[in-house]
Formats: structure tokens, sequence, C-alpha cells
């Protein structure tokens, strides 16, 4: 697994930041933030250079977060909420960022040899906790997260496709009708 440079050093921070801390997942939040709005801030093209920078961000924060010992399905939600909660502050889209960050986050988790399945439902619980907290349009936010866990776990393959489906269809904390709809026109 190779990281780029970005993703080298968040993940350098967030190790540092969360090791011997009593709560990790505040930690986690604070620093996946703090890195999200400082990368951002200086890229600017937010459409395609940005996007790849929160790409970066995200996995360097997953990869930090493994180093320490935390569980990659509890980071991956932590860090995709914080991370979409950091691009909201800089007024950026949220709905093309969930894509980003959920297929980013599973990736890592591929990367790293993790429950591709907990991931993805972790992911999508991030987004849609970050819609709710920042005034995001919920069902457009889930929406694409779902096409898009969906989408990266079919390119790792049809085992890890079915697998995350399958999750996604049974995980009581995501918007069944939105998962039903998504998972539906996909295996169209």
């Amino acid at each position: 697994m190779v990281l780029s440079k970005i993703a080298e050093e968040v993940s350098s921070g967030v190790a540092s930041a969360i090791k011997g801390t009593d709560d990790v997942l505040s930690a986690l939040r604070g620093a996946v933030k703090n890195q999200v709005t400082g990368v951002m801030k200086d890229v600017s093209d937010m459409a395609t250079t940005g996007m790849d920078a929160l790409s970066d961000v995200v996995k360097g924060a997953i990869s930090g977060a493994s180093q320490v010992g935390t569980s990659l399905t509890t980071a991956v939600k932590g860090v995709v909420s914080s991370a979409l909660t950091g691009v909201s502050d800089l007024g950026g889209d949220v709905v093309a960022s969930a894509g980003k960050a959920v297929s980013s986050a599973l990736s890592e988790v591929v990367d790293l040899g993790g429950d591709i399945a907990g991931a993805a439902v972790s992911a999508v619980e991030g987004a849609v906790e970050a819609a709710g907290n920042v005034g995001a349009d919920v069902t457009e936010v889930a929406t694409e997260a779902v096409k898009s866990v969906v989408k990266a776990a079919d390119e790792v393959g049809d085992e890890a496709g079915k697998s995350v489906r399958d999750a996604l269809m049974s995980a009581a904390s995501l918007p069944r009708d939105v998962v039903e709809k998504v998972i539906k026109g996909s295996q169209a």
C-alpha cells in the first residue's frame, strides 16, 4: 500500500492525535476535521484537486487510526463524518464529497485487510450522520454514499459487492428505502 504525501502526513498526524487519549473517537473526529479544513483551504480547484485531497485525508486518517489499534469500522464512521463536516465548513459540496469519502474509506479498509461489509455500513452511517449535523439533504447524501460504496465494493470483486449489498440491506441504522432503491438500481 502506497499512500500519497498528504495521506502519509495525515496518517502520522492522526496517529499522534489519538495515541494515548481516553476518548479516541473525539480525538479522531477533531484531527480529521482539522486535516480536511487545513488541506482543502490550500486547494484552489475544489472539483478535482479538492476531491483528490479529500480522498488522501480519508485514507490517511483511517491508516493512522489503524496504527494505534482503533477498530477500522469504528474509525471509518468517524473519519467520513468528520471529513464531510470539514467540507461543509468550507462551503464545499457535501453530496459529491460523500461519494468520494466513502469510496476512499472502503478502498483503504480493503488495503488494510479489514471487514469490507462492516466498513461500508459504517461509511454510509458516517455520511448520513454528517448530513444531519450540517443540514445537508440526508436522502441525497445517503443515496450518493450507498451508490459509491456499492461501486467501490464491486471494483474489489463480485463477492465483496454481494457482501456489501447484504450488509447495507440488513443495517437497521440506514434509511432502508434509500438503500433498497440504490441496490435494486445497481443490480438492473
